[in-house]
């Protein structure tokens, strides 16, 4: 594949990170203002660090833009006049909806949204994909390359707002949720240390239970629960204190708000 990342800051670094690892490039530009700020990917073969845009999406059939929002619409619009139809475009870009990129280059145009969370940066982000009537015809593409950076899901842009509360608020949901398990476990007698290796391993198991079984929780916490035991009785003392409302209460707060943001945009 011949890609081009427009705008190589930490996620755009991320994402190069995992093609050059996973042999995914048959030729490779990231574009930054600042090279110093790329400088770690010189030397990399078929890899071109360059502050020319244009000159990455002439050398370029797949282009990733990772830039700040304020940057975007300029930059489509000085790239437009060298977009073809053998361009693919993805935009990680937060809050810049297909109608908008759509507006501005074309709904002729393969145009894919992404929005990976920070896992990224080790290879295990939960990245939504969705993309224009035109951008439907190369989504495989777009997953191809967020599957080697971990998991990928195509929704409609209607359900991407829902989707950054789940993925991208959500890994800070679970870090607070494996925080609390340390805590308790240091209370249990456990260093500090040891007690983080132990929350983190536990859930890292129990999400991999999940994904290899395609299980259901309920019947992995079966597994685990026996009549009158101690599994049971720290569950059901969560959930009088209300684990599972508490969660979901503060999912839908962080979904409010970001709708009031986009009002407040709008």
């Amino acid at each position: 594949m011949k890609i081009a990342i427009i705008g190589t800051g930490n996620l755009g670094k991320s994402i190069a990170k995992g093609l050059i690892t996973t042999n995914a490039i048959t030729t490779l530009y990231l574009t930054k203002r600042n090279l110093n700020a790329i400088a770690e990917f010189d030397g990399y073969k078929n890899v071109t660090i360059t502050s020319d845009n244009e000159e990455a999406v002439r050398q370029s059939d797949i282009i990733i833009f990772a830039i700040q929002p304020a940057h975007f619409e300029g930059i489509l619009k000085i790239i437009k006049p060298l977009l073809n139809d053998k361009h693919v475009l993805i935009s990680t870009v937060t809050g810049f909806v297909i109608p908008k990129i759509e507006g501005i280059i074309g709904a002729e145009q393969f145009i894919i949204r992404a929005m990976p969370n920070t896992a990224i940066a080790v290879g295990k982000s939960m990245t939504c994909l969705c993309s224009n009537a035109q951008g439907s015809k190369r989504i495989k593409i777009a997953e191809a390359i967020f599957n080697r950076l971990g998991h990928s899901l195509v929704i409609p842009e209607s359900q991407m707002q829902a989707a950054t509360v789940v993925c991208a608020s959500g890994v800070a949901f679970w870090m607070r949720l494996i925080r609390a398990t340390t805590q308790a476990a240091i209370q249990l007698g456990f260093d500090s240390k040891e007690a983080q290796e132990l929350a983190m391993y536990t859930c890292e198991g129990a999400a991999n239970l999940l994904i290899t079984n395609g299980d259901h929780p309920e019947e992995e916490i079966d597994r685990v629960t026996t009549p009158m035991g101690c599994t049971i009785e720290g569950l059901n003392e969560m959930e009088h204190k209300g684990l599972s409302s508490s969660l979901i209460q503060g999912m839908v707060a962080s979904f409010n708000k970001i709708s009031n943001i986009k009002r407040e945009q709008i």
